[in-house]
């Protein structure tokens, strides 16, 4: 089942894709007022039992997509988890080695943006750049959660551009800088339930700029697999329905380009991921 957050006549609310339509669970289940809440009841598996019961009267056409999680309480991201992105960094010389643990940083919730709303280039920077990647829901509290039993907490999987200012993540010295400027992580179009992706399943994964192919992979490329990333995260912190495990980027992203190549307003950037669907966001200069 495909879930997600949206506006719809001025008011938010969640539900389920039914076609080309929506069923507006949020209106139907007060008693879950967001995706975040029904998502905490443990209710992502009968989604689809729900969604029958009720009219998917809403066109696809006719909302305003939200963040898939809004407001998600930790959006946790890894750092270099491809290995092509890892050779590709070394090759534009930047010395790194591979991490013996998963490298990761966190978004807060104000840097998000939907499916179809602008990324924001900021007026501070021009390197703007790409990041395309899979995104994994949180379902289920859990704290040391074992890797063997990591995919027991997953509620379901979107897409994510984590866009990045590169000279504010390298001159800070620190990721954190560059990966939190405002509409800049765009988050979306849905998440698809566990039950339509079988775990470690390999996704295809590519981005594209203006309609021309930067990124393209397969998830099986990843240095730390998704179990792994969920448990060492749950290590830090205790890990709630509704946080956002961000898995990394594949080769391709624009700094490493010779010469760069960074996204500029009137740039139409797509990520799509098998078995999920296309994540599509105009780019646009941020007002003064």
């Amino acid at each position: 089942m495909k879930l997600l957050s949206f506006e719809y006549q001025g008011r938010a609310s969640w539900g389920a894709v039914v076609g080309e339509h929506v069923a507006d669970l949020g209106r139907a289940y007060p008693q879950y007022p967001t995706l975040q809440a029904y998502i905490a009841a443990g209710r992502t598996l009968q989604a689809g039992a729900d969604a029958a019961s009720v009219p998917a009267d809403i066109p696809l056409s006719a909302i305003r997509f939200l963040p898939v999680i809004p407001q998600p309480e930790k959006i946790v991201c890894a750092i270099r988890n491809y290995h092509d992105h890892h050779r590709e960094v070394v090759a534009a010389g930047l010395d790194r080695e591979l991490s013996a643990h998963p490298p990761i940083f966190l978004r807060v919730w104000r840097s998000q943006v939907a499916h179809g709303q602008p990324i924001l280039r900021p007026h501070c920077s021009d390197s703007l750049d790409w990041e395309g990647e899979l995104a994994v829901i949180i379902g289920k509290p859990g704290r040391n959660i074992p890797e063997a039993q990591a995919h027991e907490h997953i509620a379901g999987y979107s897409i994510y551009n984590d866009a990045s200012i590169r000279e504010w993540q390298f001159h800070a010295k620190a990721i954190c800088a560059g990966k939190n400027f405002e509409s800049t992580g765009a988050f979306g179009p849905w998440m698809v339930t566990t039950d339509e992706i079988a775990p470690d399943r390999p996704l295809k994964l590519v981005t594209r700029l203006s309609g021309e192919q930067m990124q393209s992979t397969t998830t099986d490329d990843m240095i730390f697999s998704v179990a792994q990333q969920i448990a060492y995260a749950s290590t830090i912190f205790t890990l709630v329905p509704g946080d956002v495990i961000v898995t990394g980027t594949p080769g391709g992203v624009g700094w490493s380009k010779k010469p760069p190549r960074f996204m500029v307003p009137g740039d139409v950037v797509e990520v799509e991921i098998e078995g999920i669907g296309v994540l599509r966001n105009p780019v646009e200069q941020a007002p003064q």
